[in-house]
């Protein structure tokens, strides 16, 4: 998408002053003709970037104090933020069976690679 925009926002050269290339790109409607798509325009009190723990959380606090919150992401949430990162919370407990902060350091560097 990033290589359209920047296409579209390019200088004219001396030969060409139409701004017909950008309009291209940011105009639901190209040379006159109907969208073969239909636009819905969205209102929100918040949008909430990002679908990690801090971002969900955020858009259900939000929600919960009567907002109208949209939660956004650019991936499907199992892919990546805080569900596919590696080791999670991790904690040495004294009071249960044999365990070390060393062997929770070394899972959560070898999930890194």
């Amino acid at each position: 998408m990033w290589r359209c925009v920047s296409r579209g926002l390019r200088i004219p050269s001396k030969k060409s002053t139409s701004a017909a290339p950008i309009r291209r790109f940011f105009s639901a409607q190209s040379n006159g003709a109907t969208p073969s798509y239909t636009v819905v325009d969205h209102t929100y009190d918040a949008v909430v970037v990002g679908a990690g723990g801090a971002g969900l959380r955020a858009a259900i606090g939000l929600s919960e104090h009567g907002f109208n919150t949209a939660c956004i992401t650019k991936l499907f949430p199992t892919r990546s933020h805080t569900v596919a990162a590696q080791g999670g919370i991790n904690a040495a407990l004294g009071n249960m069976t044999e365990d070390d902060w060393r062997w929770h350091m070394y899972d959560t560097v070898k999930g890194i690679g």
